[in-house]
């Protein structure tokens, strides 16, 4: 627990004013998270970044993660979504010269996690760009989800969420988690009123809520898939960037997607 305290308190104080000032300084630490976290689902399907095909998955993951100003060289007869289709090509070329060392499973999991990872991290930038109030909403939804559910789940969850993926999560802290995020919504909404009414905002926070906690088992299925604790080790006591930006990655597509951005 004393590291995991550690950790988040470093990890804040580095994070904060990355926030507050935005701009290309969050743009560099959103490309470096999601190279990071790209690392790690890499290693976990047991590929290597360095390798040709990790590269490639890379590539295609930065395809869709950096904003496009910074995508001016590339000619206007050819889009990011048509060169990202290029990378999963070439990885599926990969699978014909590897002597079955890389496979189409590993193709697949390259490809996805690259869409994946570079959507999530790209409507990162996209959020903060935005505006850091919409910003700090969406981070406080998250992690008051969290919160809540842990501190439910512990108290009076019985019934099991998705005991074969995540054996701890409970429906009553999935319930908690929910209430827990429109009460801590509803008073930032007070202060940071945003471009919908109270009303609406709050039932988007339901399904922040609800997209975050979908995120978090998604992210416990890959890991009990490849049999791992942690998606990686960077933040001690925490595991790593996918283990940290997993609600994220699903909720801040969605952010996008109900024109909040």
């Amino acid at each position: 627990m004393k590291q995991r305290v550690i950790t988040a308190i470093v990890a804040l104080i580095f994070f904060i004013p990355v926030l507050y000032i935005g701009s290309w300084v969050l743009e560099i630490v959103a490309v470096l998270m999601g190279l990071v976290g790209m690392y790690e689902l890499l290693k976990m399907k047991g590929i290597s970044i360095f390798s040709i095909e990790g590269i490639i998955a890379s590539i295609g993951m930065m395809l869709i993660l950096v904003p496009k100003q910074y995508l001016s060289f590339i000619p206007l007869s050819l889009s990011t979504l048509f060169l990202f289709y290029i990378c999963g090509i070439l990885l599926l070329v990969c699978t014909v010269f590897s002597k079955n060392s890389f496979t189409i499973d590993d193709a697949g999991v390259a490809t996805l996690g690259a869409l994946y990872i570079g959507t999530g991290f790209h409507y990162f930038i996209e959020t903060r760009a935005a505006g850091l109030p919409l910003l700090m909403f969406v981070l406080f939804v998250v992690w008051a989800t969290d919160i809540g559910a842990y501190m439910f789940g512990r108290k009076i969850g019985k019934t099991k969420l998705a005991p074969a993926i995540s054996p701890n999560k409970t429906i009553e802290g999935s319930i908690g988690g929910m209430v827990s995020a429109i009460v801590v919504a509803a008073i930032y909404l007070y202060f940071f009123p945003q471009a919908f009414s109270m009303g609406i905002m709050l039932a988007l926070t339901v399904l922040f809520s609800i997209a975050g906690q979908l995120g978090d088992l998604v992210e416990s299925a890959f890991k009990r898939h490849y049999d791992v604790k942690d998606s990686g080790t960077i933040l001690p006591g925490h595991g790593g960037i996918l283990d940290r930006f997993d609600s994220l990655l699903f909720v801040l597509p969605i952010v996008h997607l109900v024109t909040l951005i």
